[in-house]
């Protein structure tokens, strides 16, 4: 005699209202057992989000929308339970972690739903103590949530869900915002909560994090599903077809002819030739040639009470460069980016902007120079359309010019979205409005505060492309990021960053070389540095 699996969909198609006749999930059919471990892919605006938010009754119950066929967790239908109901069976942590955190310390944060469940305070202490120590966030108990980084606030997130120890975990993107000590840290808390009989659900665009860690893929395209089954089997499909990029190792098994494939590059044998290229330079049709100096920054320092947020920082960005700030979380990345912008003061140091101190500028000014694009787009929207949204600075700067704009809606894919209210895009599509909007007037100089995070393969190769077109006429680029793998393909320097301080500043292997200081700042090199690293090495001892 068998169990029903605790997800089972049928024939099960959803639209959101506001999308009219266009189905987002279309004829699904799908069963997750209790303690399965699954990953959930596919492009931007496949689906991934909104099939997930049925499992919990988020869809039908907070979404709206149409919803058709057959969707049970747990036995029953979902329309037939609340969210309530659902609340500790099914635990889901969003993209967003900041629509999830609203209570005043991370202690509070963790123990509202247990309180929500009735638990005796004995049992709460006890689980926010175990989940602190679980997730390594003891330190952070007493914070305010809204003062800690984009990675920290993901990590919050999950303990308040992880301490109600759910019968299956949801992940949207649970690595996006996550630098590599942090990424190492959740994969290990996944498997162990899946090792104890606890179902993992993961969706993520990044398979090479989370291939390793499950024993089943599901493909979504276009709300449907093309491909379900065992990791290995689906990874010999057509990825590139449904947006997505298989992890290298997985590209050289194939090459090779290997069975099992190579999930990680410890995975692939030793000695053995490497049929695919390890370069990384993509050189841009025109050369890039730097020109002047954009911004200098000269003793940078930034103290809140005690605490030094920026160590006497000091570089300079010319044209047509392309600078990665990479470091781990809370090492100072972003809070140099809001320095940049005027957004935060410093304690000492200048910042000169096109030779001219930013001290004495206003912000307007400083925005029409330096177009940025925030981790979280929610706090630069203000406009109620996306068309709105885009031309709101180029209007203002009287740099408005039509076909520019309609040039960067085609290439971030907006033209479906202009007349929709940016606030209710995905977390995705969200970032593409916030890139066409800090491009649209045409500043000398790009910031990009984690912009691969949440997108698909097919986005992060054009913007790629589109960045080094725009280099060659003099843009300078700024991308802060736990995206290594994109940094090491656009950035000509990186930034390695810790506590502040600035640790290397150099070409990307060059930085990736400095074990110590790698080590340091809780990052991983690439695959494709450590293939190139053990290929040459191989060489000299043959």
């Amino acid at each position: 005699m068998t169990t029903a699996p605790f997800i089972a969909a049928r024939q099960m198609g959803y639209r959101y209202r506001i999308n009219g006749n266009r189905p987002i999930l279309d004829a699904v059919d799908l069963a997750v057992e209790r303690d399965e471990s699954l990953l959930i892919c596919g492009a931007s605006g496949s689906g991934k989000s909104t099939l997930c938010r049925t499992f919990n009754g988020l869809i039908p119950h907070f979404y709206g929308g149409i919803l058709r066929g057959e969707i049970k967790t747990a036995g029953r239908s979902v329309a037939e339970q609340s969210v309530a109901d659902l609340f500790d069976r099914v635990g889901m942590v969003f993209q967003n972690p900041d629509v999830q955190l609203f209570c005043r310390t991370v202690e509070q944060e963790i123990a509202f739903g247990l309180e929500s469940c009735g638990l005796d305070p004995t049992v709460i202490r006890r689980r926010i103590g175990e989940t602190a120590e679980r997730l390594g966030i003891e330190p952070l108990l007493s914070r305010n949530p809204q003062e800690l980084s984009g990675g920290e606030k993901h990590l919050i997130a999950m303990a308040a869900i992880l301490a109600l120890k759910p019968d299956m975990l949801v992940m949207d993107e649970p690595y996006a915002n996550l630098d590599a000590r942090h990424v190492r840290r959740i994969r290990t808390v996944l498997r162990d909560v899946h090792r104890s009989g606890t179902g993992v659900v993961i969706c993520e665009h990044r398979l090479a994090l989370t291939v390793p860690d499950v024993q089943r893929m599901v493909v979504l395209n276009g709300g449907r599903i093309v491909a379900d089954g065992p990791v290995d089997t689906v990874l010999r499909r057509d990825l590139n077809a449904w947006g997505l990029e298989a992890p290298l190792p997985v590209t050289i098994g194939r090459q090779m002819n290997r069975t099992p494939l190579p999930l990680t590059v410890a995975d692939l044998p030793t000695g053995a030739q490497i049929p695919v290229s390890l370069d990384t330079v993509h050189q841009p049709d025109t050369p890039v040639t730097a020109g002047s100096i954009v911004i200098e920054v000269n003793d940078l320092t930034c103290r809140v009470g005690e605490q030094v947020l920026l160590d006497r920082i000091d570089f300079r960005l010319r044209q047509g460069e392309c600078l990665a700030v990479v470091g781990a979380n809370g090492a100072g990345k972003t809070t140099l980016l809001r320095h940049l912008m005027g957004l935060q003061k410093p304690s000492a140091g200048t910042i000169h902007l096109m030779g001219r101190d930013i001290a004495g500028m206003s912000a307007a000014r400083l925005a029409s120079r330096i177009g940025l694009a925030f981790q979280n787009p929610d706090n630069q929207f203000f406009r109620l359309k996306v068309h709105e949204e885009i031309a709101a600075g180029p209007r203002v700067l009287g740099r408005h010019d039509e076909n520019w704009i309609a040039e960067l809606v085609d290439l971030f894919r907006l033209n479906t979205y202009l007349d929709r209210a940016p606030y209710r895009l995905s977390g995705g599509e969200k970032k593409r409005v916030a890139f066409a909007s800090a491009l649209a007037a045409r500043p000398p100089v790009l910031a990009l505060d984690e912009p691969t995070a949440g997108q698909d393969f097919q986005f992060r190769k054009a913007l790629t492309k589109f960045l080094r077109r725009m280099r060659t006429q003099g843009l300078a680029v700024i991308l802060v990021t736990h995206d290594l793998a994109f940094a090491e393909q656009c950035a000509d320097r990186w930034l390695l960053m810790a506590n502040g301080r600035i640790l290397v500043d150099g070409p990307p292997r060059q930085v990736m070389a400095d074990s110590v200081a790698m080590k340091q700042a809780g990052l991983t090199p690439t695959d494709r540095f450590v293939l190139t690293n053990r290929q040459a090495r191989e060489v000299a001892h043959a």
